[in-house]
């Protein structure tokens, strides 16, 4: 149905190609023209000539070859017009070299010339130079030249191609993936019924892999089994093919079907004058000879499908696995049936197929079956390599965690078997995950090659993670070592650890916003020659950045400027700065132009809001906002409650702000040490007792712990009312719950607490740094510590009941009173 489309299209393009004299003057047929002399050829295709003319004609193509390796391209032309114009009368075996150097080079545009010289000698074509023809112009990518090629001869001259060629073909297809050129290709054989080989099944193979097509490559194993019997190198392809598609049962019962045929002894294995592997089977259709289930192998499982799950039992004996993986040699009747053909090329397909599945086991994190395979391989005979290793390690840290891939590693390494650089890499990105900056560095120092900076993005990450921008700084030194070009991910991090100079709660000055700045310039002028884009991501670090060292007219001109799609995320980044930088008006008219542009805001966005309606000290406004915010689906959450509670003790209404914290409790939205310490804080600055107790008594009781904020201003609060000892007993209390919230718990450590808190020596503090450095303490358990060491310095004894202290024992009479007042 597709040829007269074809016929028409190919001729207009092959008309314009072969030039003018195909419309002036009618062709003669070729086989008439030639004499008897020039039809007695020989099976490789090369004509008998006489001796002298043959010389003449060999040396000036290798002169033509010469002149082309040394890029002499004119020189070349001259010779090849010269070879035309010779006396003696040409065949297309005297241009075999020229075309045969074009094909290996590959040299499309000469043979295009070549072929134009010809046509107008009107020489024809032989299979062999047609082929070289072919090969050049698919390996060139000059794929619509090659397929115009196929179609021309064949309705020009009845020269039709024959198979390899359009194998050659299909390969480009598949190499430059092009499904178009490949479907007018397979209409063509259709039509002209040239039939299939096992080079053919590759071919479509690769095609189906590239389209992702997992039901074609099942098609084409039917349609292969039909008319082929068996081989290893057959079933290898398939093995590729299923594995690159992650169908791992497919792919392991041909595994099993190709080491059945393997201890058959049906190898047909050989290898050429260059060393490779090739099938040694003559390409004969011999259709599969009874059922497909025969052709297995008892590798000790009562089923297959057991290798297939990672049930519980596997799990539990991961160690038993890992542990033998590769150093003793089990002892098996399938090594004895296998020792006869393990210097033969056979196990090492075995070995490159058991490891594609290994790799995609890899891929699904499947490490149930790639331990089942490892221990399979070992009972075979065969050594895994490096790079069976690198898939199962991927397997296995995937699925398992890192710690039991260093413990492959060490196998390796027992086994002298050097990990490759991905394996190497594959580890430390599971370092990186785990924070572990040492380990991770440490194998990055080990890679000597890297195509892929996902494992030094991985390592910046955790540097940015854990506030380390001066341990990023070597690695990025790395990646420049190894020539390795950066991601925009990499970039996205650069950003946010370096893009400002000062430490968070640090604000910005003159001379940190001029080092920020030359950072950013660096980053992006970097970014340039890369000829990498910003993305959302490393814009909004960038924003944020310049935010944190307020240079707000900086973050004003890269917001208006940018050419990056800002999502809302974005303009959350840039509104918090505004905020921050109480720039309360551009804060709105952002918002407003979100609104305008059709950024949905989220439920961040409006708190953000809402906070900025607290530096103008608007409730009206901040209450409209939370409509707005109820009406697209987003609750009120506890800051937002907290942004509303400060704009009403701005106003010192704390009345109203305590009832809105009732209504926190009543909607069960989780407290936070935030939002008490906002109340406490304004209850600082207005000398109220009563509030600042009310809270702690509240805290204790939904089980916040305080942070040191907390007892900043409750302490405050007593020394500014001249309570001066329950300051110091309020402190001791709030010290104890940063401690623990738990009597029990913290009656279990109190002689640890006290070797520290009561110490004499000068390197008390030093120890207690210590001690919470290693308990992998938060900087509240240190300050606790801290203070409490203090109180008895000054003379206060401790006492370590979470409950008693003078300064709080109206606190439970205050908060009834409250009650009633406010009922």
């Amino acid at each position: 149905m597709y040829r007269p489309l074809l016929r028409t299209r190919f001729q207009l393009i092959a008309d314009s190609f072969c030039k003018s004299k195909f419309h002036k003057h009618e062709r003669r047929n070729v086989a008439n023209k030639l004499d008897l002399s020039r039809t007695l050829t020989t099976t490789m295709g090369y004509e008998f000539l006489g001796h002298k003319e043959e010389s003449i004609s060999k040396a000036t193509q290798m002169q033509i070859v010469d002149a082309l390796c040394r890029g002499e391209r004119s020189r070349a032309s001259h010779l090849l017009l010269n070879l035309g114009h010779a006396h003696h009368s040409l065949g297309a075996d005297d241009f075999f070299h020229i075309l045969n150097y074009c094909a290996r080079s590959p040299d499309p545009l000469f043979v295009m010339e070549t072929w134009r010289m010809m046509e107008e000698k009107e020489i024809g074509l032989n299979n062999k130079c047609y082929l070289l023809m072919m090969q050049a112009l698919c390996k060139g990518g000059y794929l619509e030249e090659a397929s115009n090629l196929i179609y021309f001869l064949g309705e020009r001259y009845g020269i039709y191609p024959i198979l390899p060629v359009y194998n050659s073909f299909l390969g480009a297809c598949a190499k430059l993936h092009s499904m178009v050129h490949a479907n007018l290709c397979l209409d063509l054989m259709d039509s002209r019924m040239v039939g299939k080989n096992e080079v053919t099944y590759t071919e479509l193979l690769k095609l189906a892999v590239w389209q992702k097509n997992l039901s074609a490559v099942h098609e084409i194993w039917e349609d292969y089994i039909k008319h082929y019997s068996l081989s290893i190198f057959s079933l290898r392809k398939f093995i590729w093919s299923f594995t690159r598609l992650r169908d791992l049962k497919s792919a392991y019962e041909t595994l099993q079907h190709m080491v059945a045929l393997a201890m058959m002894g049906k190898l047909y294995i050989t290898r050429t004058s260059e060393g490779r592997l090739r099938s040694s089977r003559l390409d004969i259709p011999i259709p599969l000879n009874g059922r497909l289930s025969s052709l297995k192998v008892d590798f000790g499982e009562n089923d297959h499908a057991v290798a297939l799950r990672t049930d519980t039992s596997v799990r539990n004996n991961e160690q038993y696995v890992i542990s033998n993986v590769g150093i003793s040699e089990a002892e098996s009747v399938k090594i004895g049936m296998m020792n006869k053909f393990k210097a033969l090329p056979v196990m090492k397909v075995l070995r490159w197929s058991f490891s594609d599945v290994i790799h995609a086991c890899g891929r699904t994190q499947n490490s149930g079956l790639a331990e089942q395979l490892m221990l399979q391989m070992q009972s075979l005979g065969l050594q895994p390599s490096s790079h069976t290793y690198d898939g199962f390690i991927r397997a296995i840290v995937s699925d398992r965690g890192l710690r039991n891939g260093m413990e492959v590693l060490k196998i390796m390494q027992q086994n002298n078997l050097k990990p490759q650089d991905s394996t190497i890499a594959t580890l430390s990105v599971e370092c990186s995950k785990a924070l572990e900056l040492d380990l991770a560095e440490a194998l990055l120092d080990q890679i000597s090659r890297c195509t892929n900076p996902k494992p030094f993005s991985a390592f910046l990450a955790a540097c940015d993670t854990m506030d380390k921008p001066e341990r990023a700084i070597k690695i990025f030194a790395k990646m420049r070592q190894l020539k390795l070009r950066p991601d925009i991910r990499t970039y996205e991090l650069l950003f946010s650890l370096f893009g400002n100079v000062n430490a968070p709660y640090e604000e910005g000055n003159m001379f940190s916003q001029v080092d920020s700045a030359k950072r950013i310039n660096a980053i992006e002028m970097d970014m340039a020659r890369n000829n990498i884009q910003h993305s959302h991501i490393s814009m909004k670090n960038l924003l944020k950045a310049l935010g944190a060292e307020g240079m707000i007219r900086e973050l004003i001109q890269y917001f208006c400027d940018s050419k990056t799609p800002l999502g809302t995320p974005t303009y959350n980044t840039v509104l918090h700065s505004l905020v921050e930088a109480q720039e309360s008006h551009r804060a709105m008219e952002i918002f407003k132009q979100m609104k305008t542009c059709g950024i949905p805001p989220n439920a961040a966005t409006y708190n953000i809001m809402i906070d900025c309606c607290s530096i103008i000290r608007c409730f009206k406004s901040a209450s409209a906002l939370v409509s707005m915010m109820v009406r697209d689906g987003f609750y009120p959450q506890t800051m937002t409650y907290t942004a509303l509670i400060k704009i009403l003790l701005d106003y010192g209404d704390f009345d109203e702000a305590l009832n809105l914290l009732d209504l926190v409790s009543l909607e069960g939205i989780p407290h936070d040490v935030l939002l008490y310490n906002t109340i406490l804080k304004k209850a600082c600055e207005k000398g109220r007792i009563d509030v600042i107790e009310f809270i702690i008594e509240q805290m204790h009781q939904n089980k916040v712990q305080p942070d040191p904020s907390t007892c900043h201003f409750v302490f405050s609060g007593y020394v500014n009312c001249g309570f001066h000892n329950a300051a110091m007993e309020a402190l001791q209390v709030l010290s104890m719950r940063m401690l623990c919230e738990e009597v029990s718990t913290l009656e279990e450590k109190r002689s640890d607490f006290e070797d520290l808190i009561l110490a004499e020596d000068s390197e008390s503090e030093s120890r207690i740094l210590q001690f919470c450095e290693d308990s992998d303490e938060n900087l509240a358990f240190t300050a606790a510590l801290l203070q409490l060491r203090w109180c008895t310095i000054v003379g206060f004894p401790i006492s370590w009941s979470l409950d008693r202290a003078s300064g709080l024992e109206n606190s439970q009479t205050n908060s009834n009173s409250r009650k009633q007042e406010t009922a």
